[in-house]
């Protein structure tokens, strides 16, 4: 592994007029044009937290393929950046999207009914709506959150996944099918971002080397 600042590298590609890859033009899947309430925002942009089941958040965005949109939407536990929860769709019907994302979620990290635990998405009606109310209540411990309006850095770490996810990954591919994205989606969050991607904010760990590194602090302490 090579490491280098962010200076070298940008000085690098200058002298090989090597480019970023341009965020393409932007197709707003928010509609938070709706008559279903909405809840305050709890988080108030406070994304670094001290433990697991403290903080999700969710959100939804696109992939493009030739067969026509691909639907992402994700929960990300903010301890450690995970990916926990994520459900690909054709659609953007709440059960095909931020309901199943919900439950993959409370599989791969049961919460503890004692501690509260903050989910915050935007105002989408995917969040707003009865039937994902319905699906969330059911945990007591869980408070909802979302973001003011019109203010997307009110839910930046998911914005910031899918800027990650686009710029080195779906930008790079001409996707001819669904399935193809759906796979190559499937491959960058399950075997490179929630594995072997490193994360500035865990300071340039991957998310196992953190995990292994909070469990040698738990021993050494013991």
């Amino acid at each position: 592994m090579l490491r280098a600042s962010e200076h070298l590298v940008a000085k690098l590609m200058r002298d090989n007029e090597i480019r970023s890859i341009i965020r393409k033009r932007y197709r707003t899947t928010t509609n938070s044009k709706h008559t279903y309430p909405v809840v305050e925002n709890k988080l108030n942009q406070q994304f670094e937290v001290k433990q697991k089941n403290e903080v999700w958040v969710s959100d939804l965005t696109y992939v493009s393929t030739k067969e026509g949109w691909v639907y992402l939407t994700t929960v990300i536990d903010l301890f450690d950046r995970k990916v926990i929860g994520w459900a690909l769709s054709s659609n953007m019907n709440t059960r095909d999207t931020s309901v199943p994302a919900l439950k993959m979620a409370l599989k791969n990290r049961p919460i503890n009914t004692t501690q509260k635990l903050i989910f915050h998405s935007d105002r989408d009606i995917q969040y707003a709506c009865g039937e994902f109310i319905t699906e969330i209540s059911k945990y007591k411990s869980i408070e909802r959150s979302m973001s003011r309006k019109g203010n997307c850095w009110d839910n930046a770490v998911a914005e910031s996944f899918f800027k990650s996810l686009k710029t080195e990954l779906a930008y790079h591919q001409n996707y001819q099918t669904r399935n193809q994205a759906e796979l190559s989606i499937f491959e960058y969050i399950e075997t490179f971002y929630n594995k072997n991607r490193r994360h500035k904010q865990l300071n340039n760990l991957t998310i196992l080397e953190h995990q292994q590194l909070l469990i040698n602090q738990l021993n050494n302490a013991a």
